[in-house]
């Protein structure tokens, strides 16, 4: 690993601090990061500041064009940094290539949009105009599940709507976002994009800081509960994107074999570290037991193992917290329901759990009611389409869900009743960087994507005029 830096005003700075990023397959160090002081965080802002005038007043064309530079010099740099997100995340290394190429697909669609004027009216009492201005300094604060990829639901639409940012990545994965912040030093002017990390000590100073206009986080409800009450202090903006306990629900007229391998990439995907993920299976009785042995033979030919070695298809969870947190949710699966595939901590180092399947399951145990956030799938029976919507809508959560039937039309019935920002049928996790995405309920506030996600990053001004 080569050195690592964070940047603040368009240099490559050391931190004041340092700290150990592990590698989550091995548990070793893999580097000294650095880290910065409350201090570095403060020119940080006021870098951003500084550079947020002449930003903004850069036509949107210009501005457009740096953004699609930055996409290609993610593809140019994308197996440098895929192997670094390895390292720190744990992912295969092809799950990883693939983030990253959905970063540069991010960051090209969201750079070719627009911001034009609206007229709202011209008549003979007024002309009325609408136009979206930008915020200011922005502060983005990234997640440990996909760094690079989340990033990106953010940089592009702050930058292209002519604000300037403070990123502060996650603690465990900080460092494919410096190596990032290396590739795109030389693209933006000085100022504009800040990079710093932390151990978990700024994230407070942060969103309450005078000068940061907006806070873009994405992260567990319970944090974003005191993101939220951190940012009134200032009537920050905030777009919050939350928990999840996504329930899929599996209609009686399915065919087991066909939607058991759509069903298991949607609940393990990146070792079930997704917000979106199926984190609850509802299964009408009558397919319940084929469709469990359906997944559980896909369960017990996954190769979980080291994302660095070919054919691993699950690496370890991230960190060590969520690691023990998950352990025990296993206990309390083992309590209430049916271990049919998986179950317990790999014997081995670093943070490996086994896919794990369980059966004979019900709300009111931990599995159901809390978002795991890792590789162990509670699947409950139902018998009645009334109930399981009710069943489904019980939770505080409301990323996503799924319903899958041979009938479409009748899965759409039950979707339109789901309380959920985004319902899938016949899939789960099928996002595109054109496609508008965000939470209800305690799931988060605001969205992100497309023409939506870009119009969160402006300031709506109106200018009412006489007519001309």
């Amino acid at each position: 690993m080569s050195d690592y830096n964070l940047l603040i005003d368009g240099k490559m700075v050391p931190g004041d601090l340092t700290m150990p990023v592990l590698n989550p397959a091995t548990e070793e160090v893999l580097v000294q990061c650095p880290r910065a002081s409350k201090q570095q965080l403060d020119q940080a802002v006021a870098a951003a500041k500084a550079a947020f005038p002449a930003w903004a007043a850069t036509p949107i064309e210009e501005r457009r064009k740096l953004v699609i530079k930055i996409a290609e010099a993610i593809e140019a740099n994308g197996n440098d940094l895929a192997r670094v997100l390895t390292s720190e995340q744990g992912k295969p290394l092809a799950d990883a290539t693939g983030e990253v190429m959905g970063m540069a697909a991010f960051f090209r669609y969201l750079g070719s949009l627009d911001l034009p004027m609206r007229v709202v009216e011209d008549s003979g009492d007024r002309r009325v105009e609408a136009y979206r201005r930008p915020l200011g300094v922005v502060g983005a604060i990234i997640p440990w599940n996909y760094p690079l990829l989340i990033l990106s639901f953010k940089l592009p639409s702050a930058l292209l709507a002519g604000n300037t940012l403070v990123v502060k990545p996650a603690p465990t994965t900080p460092l494919s976002t410096l190596r990032f912040a290396e590739l795109v030093q030389d693209i933006l002017p000085k100022g504009v994009l800040n990079v710093i990390t932390d151990a978990n000590d700024l994230g407070d100073h942060m969103t309450k800081h005078p000068d940061i206009r907006k806070i873009s986080f994405t992260g567990s409800t319970a944090t974003g509960q005191k993101v939220m009450a951190s940012a009134a202090q200032t009537l920050k903006r905030i777009t919050l994107e939350l928990g999840g306990n996504d329930a899929g629900i599996v209609l009686d007229d399915v065919d087991p074999k066909k939607v058991a391998p759509g069903i298991f990439e949607g609940a393990f995907q990146n070792s079930g570290q997704v917000c979106l993920a199926i984190k609850r299976l509802y299964v009408h009785e009558s397919v319940y037991d084929e469709l469990c042995n359906e997944l559980v033979a896909i369960a017990k030919n996954t190769v979980v193992d080291d994302g660095s070695k070919q054919g691993t298809k699950l690496g370890p969870l991230q960190n060590k917290m969520q690691y023990e947190k998950v352990k025990a949710l296993l206990e309390d699966a083992h309590k209430n329901g049916k271990v049919i595939a998986g179950g317990s901590a790999m014997d081995r180092p670093g943070y490996f759990i086994e896919p794990t399947l369980v059966r004979d399951i019900k709300e009111g145990s931990r599995l159901v009611d809390e978002e795991q956030f890792g590789p162990v799938l509670p699947i409950i029976k139902y018998s009645d389409n009334e109930d399981v919507i009710r069943r489904a809508n019980a939770t505080n959560y409301g990323l996503g869900a799924s319903v899958w039937s041979s009938d479409t039309a009748r899965a759409h019935k039950i979707a339109s009743r789901i309380e959920a920002g985004t319902v899938w049928i016949n899939k789960h996790l099928d996002m595109a960087p054109n496609i508008p995405f965000g939470g209800a309920k305690h799931s988060g506030i605001g969205t992100e994507f497309a023409e939506e996600g870009l119009a969160e990053f402006t300031q709506l001004q109106i200018i009412n005029a006489p007519p001309a």
